[in-house]
């Protein structure tokens, strides 16, 4: 029991640091007419993580952050109705088939015939913009056997972007009218990681960050395929450990769970008030979460990264969402 004791004060800084800076948000944000608790999270974290910093004392507690962001992600399922979704579900599937198809084979190009970025760094740009941001850097850094640099150098990128996308798609959002689903789908397919694209869709609205959330899951369900497709073309790879085996050990296992959250929700075996506990219960962990994905973000790391893969993935970007919201506008 002692050491349990311990295991628990080690975890409590970090936990209360992030609890703080969670509850602050929220009150900022119902002063605040019109500003979502979970953008102010960020912005929090942000500022304190590039200010004073993280203490040593806190980072244990801190680091569960993406533990509180998959469990929050997995009682996301029971806000999912199951026969919406499947009304637009080949169109929202078809879409980020699409798409993250076009994407690694566009980013690919881009990197390598225009910006002169060799691999496997050209590979991790193109699985990180396309199918699940960071995750997919590590992962396919780990099929490819790159080097830590390299998976470092990418990932510094993709938090870039993802920093300016969290930003960037709520305020466009707004400017272009579109519709709650229209924009979740939109930030879904286009956004990377899958805070930032739940933070970006719950800033627009209670419906765009369901949609936002529900299409990116389904992107980073395709992570697998991809690991496979990027270990058989790179056939010079060490076979020291089974590809599948690395491949299950990166693969977002909290999916299963939204599955099957969702479809606990949608059997009829749950209340209405159980189901808003739920909710109110997921609304707590993103808050929690955001907070510690701003305390991740570094400043001095996002000038650190070179120009060339920051132009490739901006690129990336800027063709994905353009032709992405021409696609939502016209299908949805």
């Amino acid at each position: 029991m002692t050491g349990v004791a311990e295991a628990v004060r080690a975890y409590l800084p970090g936990l209360a640091l992030l609890a703080g800076g969670a509850l602050v948000a929220t009150l900022v944000a119902e002063a605040v007419p019109g500003l979502q608790p979970l953008v102010v999270a960020v912005a929090l974290g942000v500022g304190v993580g590039n200010t004073v910093g993280t203490p040593d004392i806190a980072e244990p507690g801190v680091g569960v952050d993406k533990l509180f962001l998959e469990t929050g992600i997995v009682l996301l399922g029971a806000a999912v109705a199951v026969e919406e979704f499947l009304a637009a579900g080949p169109t929202v599937l078809g879409l980020v088939v699409a798409f993250v198809a076009g994407g690694l084979l566009f980013g690919e190009v881009v990197a390598r015939a225009f910006f002169r970025i060799g691999s496997p760094t050209s590979s991790l740009l193109a699985a990180g913009a396309s199918i699940c941001g960071v995750s997919a850097v590590v992962a396919i850094g780990r099929v490819l056997d790159a080097r830590g640099a390299a998976i470092t150098f990418a990932a510094a990128t993709v938090l870039l972007f993802d920093a300016a996308t969290l930003v960037a798609f709520p305020l466009a959002g707004e400017w272009l009218g579109l519709t709650g689903r229209q924009f979740g789908v939109w930030a879904g397919v286009s956004m990377f990681s899958t805070g930032p694209v739940a933070a970006a869709g719950f800033a627009h609205s209670p419906e765009a960050g369901q949609w936002a959330t529900v299409t990116k899951l389904a992107r980073n369900s395709l992570l697998g395929g991809v690991a496979v497709a990027y270990s058989v073309a790179y056939t010079a790879r060490s076979a020291a450990e089974p590809g599948v085996r690395r491949l299950w050990a990166e693969f977002p296992k909290f999916l299963l769970g939204f599955l099957a959250v969702a479809a606990l929700a949608n059997s009829g075996l749950l209340s209405p008030a159980a189901l808003a506990s739920i909710g109110r219960v997921s609304d707590a962990l993103f808050a929690l979460a955001f907070v510690g994905l701003g305390l991740s973000i570094r400043i001095d790391d996002m000038r650190a990264v070179g120009a060339a893969p920051v132009a490739a993935v901006l690129v990336h970007l800027l063709a994905v969402s353009t032709l992405a919201l021409a696609a939502v506008r016209w299908l949805l």
